[in-house]
């Protein structure tokens, strides 16, 4: 089996039973995944693992109305742990990156970069968490032939993306799914996942599986 490490934790979201509910769905297509919420430390070296997965709130916090969370929550990504993840895409490894990803590490100029975009305070935002309906795009083999589908989820709205960045996916006119290379390895973000309620819907399960294939550069067969 491939072997995945999840980094995980942090603030507002169920971060141990969504990173739970992902790694019991892509078992589905081979993979192993082992859970962390010491971010830091597991990137303290390179991890002898295929994929890395973030599925994480962790940022800096300078925003004024999150100062009495800062002492136990502040995070900043250190030197050792960018360079593991450069040099695990440097290896080919794949990264999935999920929903609040996109506000992770924001002392880390390059993490945008490697993403394809990030949230940007007060710019991005969301709606109130509820039903929405998801658009699939384009021939991608992560989502060729899937239908669009509705799901309980947050809508991250206004994030900042890279030119080349081509959604696969959106909502609300919101691109909100991307698969790219980067250096010699493959990133997808999926801005859905708030809950567990998201890794229910059959379609974005598929998508998800989808992803973790082509990610590893397997073949994508998972069918909807």
């Amino acid at each position: 089996m491939a072997r995945n490490l999840i980094l995980s934790g942090g603030l507002f979201h169920d971060f141990a039973a969504t990173s739970a509910a992902l790694a019991e769905l892509l078992t589905e297509v081979g993979v192993d995944s082992e859970i962390t919420e010491d971010i830091a430390g597991a990137l303290s070296e390179p991890p002898e693992v295929q994929l890395i997965t973030v599925n994480a709130l962790r940022w800096g916090m300078g925003q004024d109305r999150f100062a009495d969370l800062r002492p136990q929550w502040r995070f900043e990504l250190p030197g050792e742990a960018r360079t593991a993840i450069l040099d695990h895409l440097d290896r080919g490894g794949g990264l999935l990156c999920m929903h609040a990803a996109s506000i992770c590490f924001d002392d880390w100029q390059g993490w945008p970069r490697v993403l394809g975009g990030r949230w940007v305070w007060p710019k991005s935002h969301h709606p109130a968490l509820g039903w929405t309906s998801v658009r699939v795009h384009g021939s991608h083999p992560v989502v060729a032939g899937l239908r669009d589908f509705d799901v309980v989820d947050e809508v991250y709205s206004d994030l900042d993306l890279l030119p080349d960045v081509e959604p696969l996916a959106s909502a609300n006119g919101q691109p909100l799914v991307w698969a790219r290379p980067v250096r010699r390895g493959r990133v997808f973000y999926d801005a859905l996942g708030h809950d567990t309620r998201s890794y229910d819907n059959e379609v974005h399960r598929t998508m998800l599986k989808r992803a973790a294939l082509w990610l590893l550069k397997q073949p994508v067969t998972v069918a909807e």
